[in-house]
């Protein structure tokens, strides 16, 4: 040990020690920074939660996520704030001072709002079982190992390759009143011709049909992966123990589909709400035929025909609000899995 030596003059001189040092009166390292001491709590905090290169990564992720949330869910909620306005045709900008639910009001009150909900939620449903139900049987099918196993898949992924415009315009030819395909086909047996388009207790399902011939392949892929994923020794299994092909399939292979019915489902959900595209080719125009009208058609019919921009706003969330209704349940099931 060694102590130290304070010289009897001056105050301000440096304090000496035993073996000849000089003891400085300045601390030998500066205390920490709050805000640096901050800083790294918070950097640490955040490399635990999201991994040990997110703040090296921001650089890349971080201009498109801005991006994102300026132009798509900035623009959601300037939609939402336009539907609680009075806003419509050019006349002035939005009043933003007094904000109600008048127009989701009026939308309730609305028939035709209505009316469109309703189509909307059939078109859903029947399309996506449907398209569902028609993909598992052509995923069985090429799964048993038939002859030109590629080419069959080809031909039956091709619709989803084609858009909207094109398919419209397809079907509208085979529903043709005249000389159609459809018409001629039921000729044949005695029956006919019959009004598709015109005929509002059907149209809504003609058109159902037409989406299902072009995304069934679509669901017979994410099927066919999900057959391919089971062991073969599940197959061989329930052979062993008696069961019939259909009852090997209903209740030991189908089952198991059960991930890609749903991952499936939420897609062809999606597109079903973007069937404006379709109906807007198949006439040409806003306003598709009686029976077929929906949340899409009625909500750009509103925006830009008639020029209430509010009201087609409303009409806008509650389609969202219907998508939500529909993802949202999704991320939750994959969240869970630990798929996210």
């Amino acid at each position: 040990m060694y102590r130290t030596i304070r010289p009897s003059s001056g105050d301000d001189e440096d304090e000496v020690r035993a073996d000849g040092g000089v003891v400085s009166d300045a601390p030998a390292e500066s205390a920490p920074q709050p805000d640096r001491d901050l800083r790294a709590r918070l950097e640490a905090a955040l490399d635990r939660r999201f991994g040990s290169d997110f703040i090296e990564s921001s650089v890349f992720w971080l201009p498109p996520f801005l991006l994102m949330g300026l132009f798509v869910y900035g623009a959601v909620i300037w939609n939402l704030l336009i539907s609680l306005t009075d806003y419509q045709r050019f006349a002035n900008a939005p009043d933003y001072s007094n904000l109600d639910l008048d127009m989701y009001a009026r939308a309730l009150a609305d028939s035709g709002f209505v009316d469109a909900a309703v189509n909307t939620l059939i078109l859903l449903v029947a399309f996506t079982a449907g398209t569902l139900a028609v993909g598992l049987v052509l995923a069985i099918l090429i799964d048993r190992g038939i002859r030109f196993e590629n080419t069959f898949r080809t031909i039956y992924l091709l619709p989803m390759s084609l858009s909207f415009v094109v398919t419209a315009q397809f079907w509208l030819w085979i529903y043709n009143f005249n000389n159609g395909i459809a018409n001629t086909v039921i000729g044949t047996v005695g029956l006919g011709p019959i009004n598709w388009l015109g005929n509002q207790d059907i149209v809504l399902y003609a058109v159902i049909f037409a989406l299902m011939w072009q995304f069934s392949g679509y669901a017979m892929v994410v099927y066919l992966a999900g057959l391919r994923a089971i062991p073969r020794e599940h197959y061989e299994a329930a052979k062993v123990d008696g069961a019939s092909t259909l009852k090997m399939y209903w209740r030991v292979i189908i089952p198991q589909l059960k991930g890609a019915t749903i991952s499936a489902a939420v897609v062809l959900m999606v597109f079903g709400m973007k069937a404006f595209d379709f109906l807007y080719s198949l006439v040409g125009g806003y306003r598709p035929p009686n029976g077929a009208d929906i949340l899409a058609t009625k909500m750009v019919r509103e925006a830009y025909a008639n020029l209430n921009w509010a009201y087609g706003s409303a009409i806008a969330i509650v389609l969202f609000g219907m998508a939500l209704g529909v993802i949202g349940p999704y991320l939750v099931y994959e969240y869970r899995r630990d798929n996210l």
